[in-house]
């Protein structure tokens, strides 16, 4: 079967676009602060993920919300070989 979306690379993505990702919400039941940070962390290059968080905790989003299994997303871009940036990111956002 062959793909019907090709993957995009170097997309510049505005303010606007990675504003929209605050009304991301899940569809499990997960919590929503969760969801859309985890989805922005999948979604964005680093430099637009730091700007993300920026709107998120302005917007009084919860950046240690967990997941089901109770990990947070910091918890799991710890484990990707390629999320150090990105951790580094939310531990100062934080304050951790």
């Amino acid at each position: 079967m062959r793909k019907d979306k090709e993957k995009v690379i170097d997309e510049v993505w505005t303010e606007d676009h990675i504003r929209s990702f605050l009304g991301v919400r899940s569809h499990d039941g997960s919590d929503h602060d969760f969801h859309m940070l985890l989805k922005a962390y999948q979604s964005m290059r680093a430099s637009d993920f730091q700007l993300f968080v920026e709107f998120f905790t302005a917007d009084g989003r919860n950046l240690l919300a967990t997941g089901k299994d109770g990990r947070t997303v910091l918890d799991i871009i710890s484990e990707h070989r390629h999320g150090t940036e990105y951790a580094e990111i939310l531990r100062r956002a934080a304050g951790l």
